[in-house]
């Protein structure tokens, strides 16, 4: 076997220099840094050492990395399969664990690197059968930690884009249906931090930036539950503004579609508060968002 003697770290004192007296240098704080610090590369040269002479087979590292995901002792896991990782990189059962350590992070919470894993993993086999279900774990990392509608929703879209991404690639995929169930449920949320945002500039009557967001939710978001109340909210914003036939085209399509819906009734009641009623403008940019969705 070859020798590992330069293999390790170069002693920090291999030239001559300009040293403090011993008294003054055991006194100093270069000294301890000195020392900490060759500790510490000491410690790293002899990790190095060990894993340069573990000969473990990749199956075997692989199989006690499975047995310890099933004793739900998920650190030890961890630090299995990336140590058959360093190991075996090049292996098929190198594959299999860079994915079961994306799995195992995620179990374990730790969504950053699950996602961080899964991108690594992608990076180097972007047409393996198992790209599907890494990019699945992207989309529930990201989807685990959507906040409220009231705080930013980057995490959403980032999960969207995965999910959507996954769809695109792999339709017919065992993770496609679970993924187009959460894209609506992300739209869902988003469209409700456009509502959320609207409803505030309503209410300072800032009804120019009110309907900006309405609208996002009628045009990008309108399979959603909110696209209801994002019609009557419009047509309310119009009607202050004195945009009388923006209002009744919202109700015209409202009441079309949702003729059933509370909102379309609230609408109707306020348009008729001034002598008006539901009146569709085919040219509006309202009627014309659900004319390829909708019978309008």
């Amino acid at each position: 076997m070859e020798s590992l003697e330069g293999r390790l770290p170069e002693p920090i004192f291999s030239k001559r220099t300009a040293l403090p007296k011993r008294a003054e240098w055991r006194r100093s704080g270069l000294f301890a840094a000195v020392v900490a610090c060759g500790l510490a590369l000491a410690a790293c040269a002899d990790k190095e050492d060990d894993l340069f002479l573990d000969d473990t087979p990749a199956d075997q590292l692989y199989n006690e990395g499975l047995a310890f995901v099933q004793r739900g002792d998920l650190r030890e896991a961890t630090r299995t399969f990336e140590k058959l990782d360093q190991l075996h990189p090049y292996s098929e059962y190198s594959r299999k664990a860079m994915v079961m350590t994306a799995y195992v992070e995620y179990s374990r919470g730790n969504y950053t690197e699950a996602v961080n894993a899964c991108r690594r993993f992608l990076t180097l086999f972007p047409g393996s059968p198992d790209a599907a279900y890494a990019l699945f774990i992207i989309g529930q990392s990201y989807y685990h930690q959507v906040p409220d509608v009231t705080r930013d929703q980057e995490m959403a879209l980032k999960a969207m884009g995965a999910y959507e991404e996954l769809i695109r690639r792999y339709p017919d995929s065992e993770y496609a249906d679970e993924a187009r169930k959460n894209v609506l449920a992300m739209k869902d949320q988003l469209a409700g931090k456009e509502m959320e945002v609207g409803r505030f500039y309503l209410y300072k009557k800032d009804y120019i930036a009110a309907i900006s967001r309405f609208r996002i939710v009628i045009v990008d978001y309108q399979t959603t539950r909110h696209v209801e109340e994002a019609l009557a909210r419009v047509a309310e914003a119009y009607y202050a503004m004195g945009v009388v036939k923006e209002a009744q085209t919202a109700a015209a399509v409202l009441g079309h579609n949702f003729p059933d819906s509370p909102w379309y009734k609230s609408t109707y009641t306020l348009l008729q508060t001034g002598g008006y009623g539901p009146e569709n403008d085919s040219g509006s940019w309202i009627s014309k968002a659900f004319a390829n969705i909708r019978l309008i």
